[in-house]
């Protein structure tokens, strides 16, 4: 059995005991929380939600929270001594997957 859900505008595939890392959530470590599902699929039988199924639920715990590795972003023009540097690490929330119910 595997779901489709939504959270942070993207959508990922979870089964259960599954753990991902999606876009940062103002929720505590520990914390259980439910997710939008957009599809559930179980043993060949697949339910399209539109948008969501309408019952199902997928419930998360909060492992962590932290930040990506990090990406430079550096523009430059030329010919005009014109360079600039930055850094960037997305912060992001890892999730347990514990049950998928339809």
């Amino acid at each position: 059995m595997f779901a489709i859900v939504q959270t942070g505008g993207k959508q990922y595939k979870v089964s259960e005991n599954d753990v991902i890392s999606v876009e940062k959530l103002d929720y505590a470590v520990g914390d259980k929380i439910e997710l939008e599902c957009l599809l559930i699929s179980d043993n060949g039988q697949v339910v399209a939600g539109n948008p969501v199924v309408k019952g199902a639920k997928c419930e998360a715990e909060v492992l962590s929270h932290g930040k990506g590795d990090k990406i430079v972003v550096f523009k430059y023009k030329p010919k005009k001594n014109e360079r600039k540097k930055q850094g960037h690490r997305q912060p992001f929330t890892q999730l347990k997957i514990l049950s998928i119910k339809k």
